[in-house]
């Protein structure tokens, strides 16, 4: 069985809707999504390690919810720290989020935590959750030491959080240095928009990044579906890089739909990528798998029961 370390953060979520009067949902949310879409989508002979630092506030919750997935090879990577554990608020009108709030929060792994932690993974998946789990050197002394295929979403790597939890986009400081750090990135629209924004045109800035030692860029779109790049001839997760080939691009397109919970399609879609390239489909391939997992998110509030609704086994959210 090969192994997926799953990098990330479990956040207790409480979500409010100005059209709900359910409002709040509490539920669990961060990393959760993707280990249980990773659950649920994984190929037969690929096993999922959770990589996560849990305050011990909601570890007992925390475990009760890992404990109803199938896909994990051992609890040994936990780290149940005596922190606060993180919790945000999540304000939506319809499906745009008007504002999101963090609280509490653990701290970033040391080198020497998460290098043996990884050790026996074959291939990475780093979801910036709070933009705390590891800082620049971790992360480039991951890349020098790991040989298998490190995947990132930087979403909250990107995020400031100011002195009352709110959170808001940011330009990152020494971006080169941390995209040379991953294989392939995720990143949102906006997110590229402002990763970007000394270079002019972001669709020129996603084309020039791919080549060098990140292979492929996948830039998610909501509704629109999601685009990636990479250079002609190269391989996503291994093999030599072209760096002098020309980029190739495509988008895929997503069947719209009405109303739901879109927390979490973000990362559902990128772990749904991942494993998809993992089994060794096509980049293409693994973008249509992800769009129909994330759309199927959008019908689940809260990452509890997610595996078994994503693999079919529940007809309701």
């Amino acid at each position: 069985m090969r192994v997926l370390g799953i990098v990330g953060t479990m956040v207790w979520d409480t979500i409010w809707r100005d059209d709900d009067v359910g409002s709040p949902v509490e539920e669990w949310g961060g990393i959760t999504y993707a280990l249980a879409a990773a659950d649920a989508v994984r190929p037969p002979d690929l096993e999922v390690r959770p990589v996560i630092r849990l305050g011990r506030d909601l570890s007992q919750r925390g475990l009760s919810f890992l404990g109803e997935l199938t896909s994990i090879d051992t609890y040994d990577t936990l780290s149940i720290v005596d922190e606060p554990n993180p919790r945000v608020e999540l304000h939506y009108r319809g499906q745009e989020r008007r504002c999101e709030r963090l609280h509490g929060g653990v701290s970033p792994w040391s080198w020497s935590e998460l290098e043996a932690r990884v050790h026996g993974c074959d291939a990475l998946y780093v979801n910036f959750i709070t933009g705390r789990e590891l800082d620049l050197s971790v992360a480039r002394r991951l890349r020098e030491t790991f040989a298998g295929p490190i995947y990132a979403d930087i979403h909250s790597l990107m995020l400031a959080t100011g002195p009352q939890g709110e959170r808001r986009l940011r330009p990152l400081e020494r971006w080169a240095d941390w995209l040379e750090c991953f294989d392939v990135v995720q990143v949102n629209e906006d997110e590229l928009r402002t990763l970007s924004a000394h270079w002019g045109d972001p669709w020129a800035f996603a084309a020039d990044v791919v080549g060098r030692r990140t292979r492929l860029l996948f830039v998610t779109l909501g509704a629109g579906g999601a685009v990636y790049f990479i250079t002609a001839g190269s391989s996503p997760l291994d093999g030599p890089l072209r760096r002098d080939a020309p980029v190739q691009t495509g988008k895929l397109a997503v069947e719209p739909l009405e109303g739901g919970d879109p927390t979490g399609c973000g990362d559902v879609w990128g772990v749904t990528a991942m494993c998809g390239l993992l089994a060794g489909r096509g980049v293409e391939d693994s973008m249509r798998r992800a769009n129909a997992a994330a759309r199927r998110n959008v019908s689940h509030c809260g990452a509890s029961g997610l595996n078994r609704y994503l693999r079919g086994e529940l007809e309701r959210a």
